[in-house]
């Protein structure tokens, strides 16, 4: 026997827990004694041996439903999790994509919704008819609590400090929640309106850190990777404007002297093609990689896993990319 495990765990019925979730879900008491199945004298009976065994009330009556305590709030996503995963391992959902009704959640920037959202929508229409898809602009270059927290299923977009930060903990030993896929490689130009000042003119280093320049940021910050990269050359742009969209960055630079930076891929789908210049940036900048990243729970889910393989299908076709990066 192992003495480290405790011995109210030990004797713990995992049962409780299975009418902890329900309670916690419905907010009643009745409600979870219907789902079930069980009277509701003996959903209260359960109720009452778990807080004996965790020495708290974990919920009050309130008005004509329940309200749970401060530790039953905190230990109810742990529970929620414990049990999804072991209805996983001991029966595992089959996902059929003809039969199926889920509903997906993702999250990215216009331009890679641009680029990869039609062929997914196709793929929808034809295989998985009754599955939908809920896309939500990426605010974050660290997409983590919204995936932790099950606000988005798979996040899209360029994470290089997640990634850095996921190979570190990976490589010290320690547990990793996220996985990730590359999906392809874009490659970013300047971008600049017709009649622009510099349109005829060498895109020269001196003469992109003189002009006037917009980033396309999610949060705001009036720095990216191109930045980062001058920084490494001891120069530096002036950004006048951060706005939070590629479309909205193309728009402002049709109307302004202002340059931005764009995905080469995103700019014939912005219909403002014919009215933008695109110059190679002066300086080399590491590769911008587009990643799906999700949460490990999700990494056996069948309808997840179905769905993942979608995309990097859809960006293999979109980049004609051979075979996984």
């Amino acid at each position: 026997m192992n003495l480290s495990i405790p011995a109210s765990f030990r004797k713990l019925d995992l049962n409780l827990l299975r009418v902890f979730d329900e309670v916690m879900a419905e907010r009643s008491l009745t409600r979870a004694a219907r789902n079930l199945s069980l009277t509701q004298p003996a959903v209260s009976n359960a109720l009452r041996r778990l807080r004996d065994a965790l020495d708290d009330e974990l919920v009050r009556r309130h008005g004509h439903g329940i309200e749970p305590t401060p530790r039953a709030l905190a230990l109810w996503p742990s529970v929620r999790e414990a049990l999804r995963q072991l209805q996983e391992a001991i029966v595992p959902s089959l996902f059929v994509p003809k039969e199926a009704s889920s509903t997906f959640i993702l999250t990215m920037a216009d331009a890679t919704a641009a680029e990869l959202m039609g062929g997914l929508a196709q793929r929808l229409q034809t295989q998985a008819p009754g599955v939908s898809l809920r896309v939500v602009p990426l605010t974050t270059r660290d997409p983590r609590a919204l995936l932790s927290d099950g606000a988005a299923d798979i996040a899209l977009g360029y994470f290089p400090a997640v990634l850095t930060d996921l190979t570190g903990h990976a490589q010290a030993g320690e547990a990793v929640s996220f996985e990730h896929q590359r999906l392809y490689a874009g490659e970013y130009v300047c971008v600049m309106r017709q009649g622009h000042p510099l349109a005829n003119q060498p895109m020269t280093l001196d003469a992109y850190c003189a002009a006037r320049h917009l980033l396309v940021s999610f949060s705001g910050r009036p720095y990216g990777f191109v930045d980062e990269a001058l920084a490494t050359h001891g120069r530096q742009r002036r950004i006048v404007l951060t706005v939070n969209q590629f479309f909205t960055a193309g728009q402002v630079v049709v109307n302004s002297d202002l340059l931005t930076v764009l995905p080469r891929h995103f700019v014939p789908t912005t219909g403002m093609g014919d009215q933008l210049i695109l110059r190679e940036l002066p300086l080399n900048v590491p590769p911008v990689h587009v990643e799906a990243l999700w949460h490990r729970r999700l990494q056996h889910d069948s309808a997840h896993q179905w769905l993942r393989e979608q995309l990097l299908q859809v960006a293999q076709a979109a980049f004609a990319v051979e075979g996984a990066p």
